[in-house]
């Protein structure tokens, strides 16, 4: 499957593991605060226990399927089990085995360019400003980005975008409001060709996503890209509400089966969302989880680790 074709930042593991600490501080309350109150006196793992463990699972956004899942793989081993942290153990295991180790490498295969990005979501899910960080990310390699500002339906939405590309140092094609999204996308990908750019970064309308007509849009400005450049959107990129829940899987469902979504950004994991959604979006889907916003600063955009993630989870 198709990956972006981003190298990894060069910040320590410690800098990241801190930022995913924080941004997973509510799910591990929520899991983890109750535990060894539950377990004290104990001397083993029952019933009870396994049952209260199993509700606050849910309540984590970890889906029903995905909580039972675990449970009974745990329970399988719970006989063995004598304290919380071995416990912890186990369920570390478990869930890292249900998300896919995603290579963030370059694609080693011949280089495109222009490389074409499509960004996709619902509006307010972060969309744009994960444009913004990503073309950020791409000119502190040295690329030269360009940006397309093809969500024209939305008040200011221009001006954002706008504002996103000069703090990136990239730059921008635009329209009037209400111009035909497709329009500037071609155009955009026209002008990437003539002055050489190495990525193109398409903003596009996020409105409400059970709209047929925004799908329509968006497959139009998908088709607008091949006709100038065969092969291109060469990654389509949607960005989630981690505070969505489980609402997340089927915003997914229906981006993907419109526009061939080749790489999830799962944003606002800040502290206030459930991280078990994650977990979630991983074993559901066939997509994988490659970026992670854990905040509001230009470099708040990570690549995400499957093995940090769940160690800030259970740090």
């Amino acid at each position: 499957m198709a990956q972006i074709p981003f190298k990894k930042k060069q910040n320590s593991s410690a800098g990241v593991f801190s930022k995913f600490k924080k941004g997973l501080s509510k799910t591990r309350d929520l899991l983890f605060t109750d535990v060894d109150e539950l377990l004290s006196g104990r001397k083993k793992i029952d019933t009870d226990f396994l049952e209260t463990l199993e509700e606050k699972m849910v309540m984590a956004d970890l889906g029903m399927d995905i909580t039972m899942e675990l449970m009974e793989n745990i329970s399988k081993k719970a006989g063995s089990l004598s304290s919380v942290d071995e416990l912890k153990t186990v369920l570390k295991q478990e869930m890292l085995s249900l998300l896919p180790q995603v290579s963030l490498e370059e694609n080693k295969e011949k280089t495109i360019t222009p490389r074409v990005i499509m960004v996709a979501g619902v509006n307010g899910t972060g969309k744009t400003t994960t444009l913004g960080k990503l073309a950020f990310k791409y000119t502190s390699q040295g690329k030269k980005v360009l940006i397309a500002a093809a969500d024209t339906f939305r008040a200011a939405a221009i001006e954002q975008v706008d504002f996103w590309a000069q703090k990136a140092n990239a730059s921008l094609v635009k329209h009037r409001e209400g111009a035909d999204p497709a329009a500037v996308a071609f155009d955009a990908v026209d002008a990437s060709l003539a002055r050489k750019m190495d990525i193109v970064l398409i903003d596009t309308a996020g409105r409400l996503h059970t709209q047929k007509n925004l799908m329509e849009e968006l497959k139009k400005i998908k088709r607008s890209c091949q006709k100038r450049l065969p092969g291109a959107p060469h990654d389509v990129l949607l960005t989630i509400d981690a505070t969505t829940g489980q609402n997340a899987l089927s915003q997914t469902d229906l981006f993907h089966e419109a526009i061939g979504v080749t790489a999830l950004a799962l944003t606002k994991l800040d502290g206030t969302a459930k991280g078990g959604i994650v977990v979630s979006i991983a074993r559901n889907t066939n997509i994988p989880i490659q970026y992670i916003g854990v905040g509001e600063d230009i470099e708040d955009l990570e690549s995400f680790d499957a093995e940090l993630f769940i160690d800030a989870l259970f740090g």
